[in-house]
């Protein structure tokens, strides 16, 4: 099983697709996103984190790549279930980590001349989709192993006076996820830029129009509203954006 994520929208993927398929026939490819934004990795990095562990046990190749064509590294992760197929900019830290690593292993970028070139800006076909093809088929030759990798926290928040987190990520009906965890979440609601968001435990415990906090399937803080979009409202069209929360009891 090989997993895709990425920002790379409607037309790189197939292109991925097909590199892997030609050296690996028999390959299955599911995608798990490729609407990440655009060069945001903290976002890649939290779905990555949500999305890995309903797989058994799978190939994960997660690419947002700003340092595309630079001297970052090109990795492949070996962890206790899984193989992480990333560049070096902390994308799949967190996810390897959880799951424990056991080899971090640099990825030799001439096995590009399995797809004919090494382009200066799609990696992803050059050298993470022949790398996961050649590791779905058991070959390890094109791998060198290092000790480090790039580390990224996608729970970067601060309790003070008032909470800082980051909304992460804009889902289509304008709801605000943050990363805020729910084990801090304590209070009966939270102000943010001047809108009170009470904690409720489902959508419809307000009226429709309403504004809510819950608790979401990534067990972090949402900001919503019902039947509208909490990110028109605030004002916030993006992921990796600071917020602050002050609460009330």
């Amino acid at each position: 099983m090989i997993t895709l994520l990425t920002d790379f929208g409607d037309f790189y993927p197939g292109v991925m697709k097909g590199v892997i398929l030609s050296i690996n026939p028999n390959a299955k490819i599911v995608d798990i996103t490729h609407n990440v934004e655009p060069q945001n990795v903290l976002q890649g990095a939290f779905l990555l984190y949500h999305s890995y562990r309903y797989f058994k046990s799978a190939i994960h190749v997660a690419v947002v790549d700003p340092g595309v064509g630079s001297k970052r590294r090109a990795l492949a992760v070996f962890t206790k279930n899984h193989v992480f197929i990333a560049p070096d900019n902390g994308i799949c830290y967190q996810s390897a980590a959880k799951d424990g690593i056991k080899k971090i292993f640099r990825i030799d970028e001439s096995i590009s001349s399995l797809v004919g070139e090494l382009s200066y800006t799609f990696h992803g076909r050059d050298v993470f989709s022949p790398a996961a093809a050649l590791i779905s088929l058991q070959r390890y030759d094109f791998l060198e192993e290092i000790k480090e990798m790039e580390k990224l926290d996608i729970y970067d928040f601060k309790i003070g006076e008032k909470i800082k987190c980051k909304v992460v990520y804009v889902d289509k009906f304008g709801n605000l996820i943050t990363n805020f965890p729910k084990e801090f979440v304590k209070a009966k609601g939270y102000i943010c830029r001047g809108v009170k968001f009470p904690l409720v435990r489902t959508y419809s415990e307000v009226e429709v129009g309403e504004t809510l906090a819950l608790i979401n399937s990534f067990n972090t803080l949402e900001l919503s509203v019902r039947n509208g979009s909490a990110a028109e409202l605030l004002g916030i069209k993006r992921g990796n954006v600071e917020i602050e929360l002050e609460v009330f009891l």
